[in-house]
Order: structure tokens, then C-alpha cells, then sequence
């Protein structure tokens, strides 16, 4: 039986050439990918040794150049700048007339949405917000690791299929977001994937500091099996001694992380309160054991060891 052979990503109609400005660990891994779609990277721009190896290493061949130069070549722009250069930047490009009428103009800060970009559209550029909601490593796995990736897209109603056509062609997922929803919706990524790493990165520190010669190897399972239940679950996953009310159990956590870590007392501090707050308010936390809890807490918030029986008993 014969198949019917599939025409060439780059012989598909309405091809871009594509540029980027700011070769951090977005910038060439996005353009990488809509390479893979048939558009043709043709400019990035990069001011540190890092950013020209990431350029060099994810878009072969193609030229480093000023950012105007990028405009210049590019009917699709990608700017990957931190969020606070941002306005700056567009400003900066509009102000020395690089940006064209009719130029696809495309961020990827989590932050902002289309209205930053309000410069380069009273100079008839198409603004588009597309932030991914990936962590990026700089490397060719982030190409692949678009694939289902969620993207939080903003644009004017009447660039919003053309901002999801981008999104799906980058194997990504597109999520309309609100202009004026942009800061909590970042907020609420920051919140779980940012502080993850500073959770699993202090947690591994600890097992160290205890005995754990792989600690990696044992937080995966666990780690990987509690995220699972959150996604699934939502609050009703919440385990361990804080859900539970095992007050005497997070005295011990308080006084031994005093004792051996007290960089993460505070921390630990508020993420236990914010789960009792929020296991008492699902049923999970009966209200007599939350009281001994709550008083814990306030007392390691002050200061105190945090025990309540005096004793040197571990966690349980």
C-alpha cells in the first residue's frame, strides 16, 4: 500500500522569518521550534558568552546581531528579555524606528500582556503575549519539552487566532489570559514552580546533613508521587504531621531545623501554618488537634524552640 508522501514543514504557506532579541533560555529554544514548524530563524541578538553558546547551540548558522538588525530581518519577533527590561526595550526599538508596520511583535514575560507592548502597536506592529509555562534549561531538551506545554496568551480579540495558531505550531497548549489577570497568573507559577526548587533543594540539603548519601533518589518517588496526588486531589492529598495535628511532631522539626538549618525555620514556618490553614478549612485537621498546632507555630514564629513537653523526642 502506498502512502501519500507529507509536504516539507518549510514549503508550508506563510512561512516567517523570525528573529530574537535576548538570547537567554527562552529565546532560542521558542525559535528552535517554530524552526521545526517551517519558519526560518534569520537573526538573534546576545550580549553575554552564555547567551551567544546557547544561540550557537540551538540555532546553528544563523547571525548575531544587534537588536535593530534583528527587527530589520525578522517579520516575527521574539523578545526575551527579563520582565523589568521589557518596557525599555520596546520603547527603546520603537524609538529609533525599528519596529514596522504590520511586524508580528511577540513577548514571553509572564507579567506583562499585550498593553506593554502598546508603543510598538501605535507604530503598527501586532502585539502578541506568549509566556510559556515551562521552566527553560538552555539546552536542546527544552525544544522538546514544549511539546503540551501550557502557554498563557494575551493579544488583541482579533490577533487571538493568530496568537494560538504560534502556540500550537510550537507544540504548545494555548490558555487565554485576561490583560488585567497577567500579575496573578504569573504570581500563581512563581508560587509553585519557582518555590519548588527552593523547597526540594533545602529539603535535599537536610538529608544530607542526616545520613541520605543519594538524596535525590529518595525524595523522586515521594516528590513525584505527592505531585501526582495534588494535581489530582487538590487539598484533599495534604498528609503528613501538620495535616494530621501532630503538634509534639512539628516542635521536634522546629527545634532540630533551629539546631541544624535555621536559614529554613522561617520558611518552614509558613508553609506549615499556610497547610494547617488550609487543611482545617477541608475538614482534614480536626479543630481540638489545631490548637497545640497553631500554638507551636506561634511559638517558633517568636522565637521559641517550639516544643511544648520539654522533651528531646524526633519527628514521628
Amino acid at each position: 500500500m502506498s502512502t501519500v508522501p507529507q509536504p516539507d514543514p518549510k514549503d508550508r504557506p506563510a512561512r516567517l522569518t523570525v528573529g530574537v532579541v535576548g538570547a537567554g533560555r527562552v529565546g532560542p529554544a521558542l525559535a528552535a521550534s517554530l524552526q521545526l514548524a517551517g519558519h526560518r530563524p534569520v537573526a538573534v541578538s546576545g550580549v553575554s558568552d552564555a547567551s551567544r553558546r546557547r544561540a550557537a547551540l540551538l540555532l546553528p548558522g544563523v547571525p548575531l546581531v544587534t537588536p535593530e538588525e534583528v527587527l530589520d530581518r525578522s517579520e516575527l519577533v521574539l523578545l526575551t528579555v527579563p520582565d523589568d527590561a521589557l518596557p525599555g526595550l520596546v520603547e527603546g526599538l520603537v524609538g529609533t524606528g525599528a519596529v514596522r508596520p504590520g511586524q508580528l511583535l511577540v513577548h514571553t514575560s509572564g507579567r506583562y500582556g499585550a498593553k506593554v507592548l502598546d508603543p510598538a502597536l501605535r507604530a503598527g506592529a501586532l502585539p502578541l503575549a506568549l509566556h510559556p509555562a515551562m521552566t527553560f534549561t538552555g539546552t536542546p531538551v527544552d525544544v522538546q519539552r514544549l511539546a503540551g506545554c501550557s502557554f498563557g496568551v494575551t493579544a488583541p480579540e482579533e490577533l487571538r487566532l493568530a496568537a494560538e495558531a504560534l502556540v500550537i505550531e510550537m507544540g504548545g497548549e494555548p490558555e487565554w489570559i485576561a490583560e488585567e489577570s497577567r500579575p496573578l497568573y504569573h504570581a500563581a507559577l512563581a508560587l509553585g514552580a519557582n518555590h519548588l526548587v527552593t523547597l526540594v533543594a533545602q529539603s535535599m540539603e537536610l538529608l544530607r546533613t542526616a545520613g541520605v548519601s543519594a538524596p535525590d533518589r529518595m525524595l523522586g518517588p515521594l516528590l513525584g508521587a505527592a505531585l501526582d496526588n495534588a494535581l489530582r486531589s487538590g487539598d484533599a492529598a495534604l498528609t503528613g504531621p501538620v495535616a494530621r495535628g501532630d503538634a509534639g511532631t512539628v516542635a521536634a522539626h522546629i527545634a532540630e531545623l533551629r539546631r541544624n538549618a535555621p536559614q529554613t525555620v522561617t520558611g518552614y514556618l509558613a508553609m506549615a501554618r499556610a497547610t494547617a490553614d488550609r487543611a482545617l478549612a477541608h475538614g482534614l485537621l480536626r479543630p481540638e488537634l489545631a490548637e497545640d498546632l497553631l500554638g507551636v507555630l506561634a511559638d517558633g514564629a517568636s522565637g521559641g524552640s517550639g516544643r511544648t513537653d520539654g522533651t528531646e523526642g524526633g519527628p514521628r
